[in-house]
């Protein structure tokens, strides 16, 4: 059995406006979410075993803010270039790849690209938007990630910060 989170980035600032979007970083709404979320996800006695994140400066950090609440090393991240506003096609592959023995992992990227992707999962669940800091949650009964794409995912949950 494994489980992924999709986690969206935290809010983002846009106080400078001719800042590449690249290199956006949280507001201070995403610094205090981000803790949050990743504190309701511990309250859950939820573990994870490997965060992926998109290198850009907003991924990264709501990334690392989880992995300090899970006392991990922020070295461990692993950082994917591709899931900066990733395709949907971008998301199985990422998935599909990662390694066997990594049982819950979370993989923090943008919209709308993650949207699509949550939607893509679980037949009985539509979402319109998954807000900043949202998690979606889904199991899947495979003991190979390889399989992930032609296998049954279930929601586990949909939570976001205003969701209290």
């Amino acid at each position: 059995m494994k489980t992924l989170f999709i986690i969206r980035h935290a809010k983002s600032s846009w106080e400078i406006a001719t800042l590449n979007d690249f290199d956006r970083a949280l507001n201070e709404r995403g610094k205090k979410d981000a803790p949050i979320m990743a504190q309701r996800l511990l309250d859950k006695k939820i573990t994870i075993d490997s965060f992926v994140s998109s290198p850009a400066k907003r991924a990264k950090k709501t990334a690392e803010f989880f992995c300090t609440s899970y006392k991990k090393n922020k070295e461990d991240i692993i950082f994917i270039s591709a899931l900066y506003h990733a395709e949907l096609k971008t998301f199985f592959e990422v998935v599909e790849q990662l390694d066997d023995d990594i049982n819950s992992v979370a993989i923090f990227s943008h919209n709308p690209g993650i949207t699509e992707f949550a939607n893509q999962l679980v037949g009985d669940a539509r979402i319109d938007n998954i807000p900043t800091c949202g998690i979606f949650a889904v199991q899947i009964n495979i003991t190979k990630w390889k399989d992930f794409t032609k296998t049954k995912k279930d929601l586990l949950f949909f939570d976001y910060p205003k969701m209290e």
